[in-house]
């Protein structure tokens, strides 16, 4: 019987590559927000595939619900997801104000606590299931020009470590990934590093001296979920090409 996954965001950063990886894997999916021409692709490989859109703002718990009912309805099950959860604000600290740090806290931490109350309880009736939640690298390493995303970014890695421990013997698993320096259209038009000499500064500032795919991200997150690694939960998992650990 094939897997069935959840990966919402399928427009851009691991989404695309990561639901292609997953049905080569032999999963059906829903996904959400599809880039054009990815369903095609997807069915290309033989999977079952369900498209949902208007569920792009994960602050809004109705997103994450209606693609876990969806999922629910269409397949019975939901055996893997993965969803990218957060906005980006950056500014120094001493002018931000309290109505930025509550925006960063409902698009950064409640969308994950959403994420937590729509997508564990099925898997954990069924005793088994594999999450991945999309955080950013800034959450393990301090980011002093986005200090309310870097803050409420650790917040959300805390909330899903803490949440993995709690249903560690339940069989369902629970980790968190973050990156940092992925060469994808936001990324790139957030630091104009569509620029050639901009692209040149950031990768200077990253130790394997290059951006990060999406493939990349895709094939590790692939691997946390297609039910061949069962043995790590509450884990954060910098992807950013050493940057953490510069």
């Amino acid at each position: 019987m094939r897997r069935v996954a959840l990966v919402t965001d399928t427009n851009m950063h691991l989404g695309p590559d990561l639901a292609l990886e997953l049905a080569r894997r032999d999963h059906d999916l829903v996904v959400g927000q599809p880039a054009d021409g990815l369903i095609e692709n997807l069915e290309a490989t033989g999977a079952s595939v369900l498209a949902v859109d208007g569920v792009a703002d994960l602050s809004e718990p109705t997103s994450i619900a209606t693609l876990v009912e969806a999922a629910l309805q269409r397949f019975g099950r939901i055996d893997a997801a993965c969803v990218r959860t957060g906005t980006i604000m950056a500014g120094p600290v001493l002018e931000a104000t309290t109505e930025q740090l509550r925006s960063q806290v409902a698009d950064n931490l409640e969308s994950v606590l959403h994420v937590i109350q729509a997508v564990l309880p099925p898997m954990l009736e069924a005793g088994s299931g594999q999450v991945v939640i999309v955080t950013s690298a800034t959450g393990e390493k301090p980011a002093p020009g986005a200090p309310l995303y870097s803050a409420t970014r650790a917040a959300a890695n805390m909330l899903i470590r803490s949440t993995a421990l709690s249903v560690a013997d339940s069989g369902v698993t629970l980790n968190a990934i973050g990156t940092n320096f992925l060469d994808y259209p936001n990324f790139r038009a957030a630091t104009g590093s569509d620029d050639p000499a901009v692209r040149s500064r950031y990768e200077s500032r990253v130790p394997m001296k290059r951006l990060g795919q999406p493939e990349e991200v895709a094939h590790f997150c692939a691997a946390l979920l297609d039910g061949t690694s069962r043995f790590q939960t509450g884990q954060f998992f910098s992807l950013s090409g050493g940057w953490n650990v510069s």
